[in-house]
């Protein structure tokens, strides 16, 4: 495998293990994991020793999400009082490179089983729905965050959470931007079981990727394969609908308060501008 700034890769068995490093707090995603992402489960892809993926986070946390001050130099632009056609184009072409970068995990023909501790917000969020199955340490929470920072969810949660958690308990998480335990995540099926702690979780997503790896490979990424057909075009359309859509609406008064509360550490004001 190759060398990795914002992951760490790790291939036994049959199995590869994927964790997120960063370099940012909480393993928060900035230029480099989204570079790297679609790298590496590209080259998972096609390692015919992996049968499977086990995808977890440094640390005590899984992702604090989108990294917003490594990313500012992509939203400045199109928060520019005149920002015009060109700014925005560059703006939508950047949403869905990132959408790209989760997909490549979607569509790697290798199952991806999640292993969510601490915290997982935002974009973290938009990763495991790219996953094909999650568990979570009884610590871990979940919170579809945007809506708090003025930002429709633009990487997926939106379109491939509802066949997860299902229309209302999607509606609530992304209207609220509230926080979820992982008691209630397995309530309503964003994960599959809690365990005890980190230590467990991790050793329970191993064991279940050895027994996908203990299959006749081509079948199973022959499962995943139909399983995505059924449900990728939705999602396809929805990105594309999303993408266009933020590349339109999104900057606005209240982004930019949002973003410059995060940093000045205050509650932000809002005033629908």
């Amino acid at each position: 495998m190759s060398e990795w700034k914002a992951f760490s890769v790790e291939v036994a068995d049959g199995v590869a293990r994927v964790t997120l490093t960063g370099p940012g707090k909480g393993n928060a995603m900035g230029p480099d994991f989204w570079q790297e992402l679609p790298e590496i489960f590209a080259e998972l892809d096609g390692d015919a020793s992996v049968r499977s993926v086990v995808l977890t986070g440094a640390g005590k946390h899984f992702s604090f999400g989108l990294d917003l001050a490594a990313m500012a130099g992509t939203l400045a632009p199109v928060l520019a009082d005149d920002a015009k056609a060109a700014p925005r184009t560059e703006f939508l072409r950047e949403i869905r490179r990132m959408q790209a970068s989760v997909t490549a995990l979607a569509e790697c023909s290798k199952p991806v089983i999640a292993a969510i501790s601490g915290w997982c917000i935002g974009g973290g969020l938009d990763l495991i729905a790219a996953a094909d199955i999650r568990l979570a340490s009884a610590d871990a929470k979940f919170s579809l965050r945007e809506a708090k920072v003025a930002i429709v969810a633009d990487i997926g949660s939106l379109h491939r959470l509802p066949g997860i958690i299902g229309e209302g308990n999607l509606r609530e998480l992304a209207f609220t931007a509230k926080d979820i335990d992982a008691a209630r995540a397995e309530r309503m099926g964003l994960v599959n079981e809690v365990f005890e702690d980190q230590e467990a979780v991790l050793a329970a997503a191993h064991a279940m990727a050895r027994e996908i790896a203990d299959n006749p490979p081509l079948v199973v990424q022959g499962i995943k394969d139909v399983l995505e057909h059924r449900t990728s075009p939705a999602v396809t359309d929805g990105l594309r609908y999303v993408s266009t859509w933020n590349a339109a609406f999104l900057p606005s008064k209240d982004l930019t308060e949002a973003i410059t509360a995060v940093f000045q550490k205050r509650a932000p004001e809002f005033k629908g501008e």
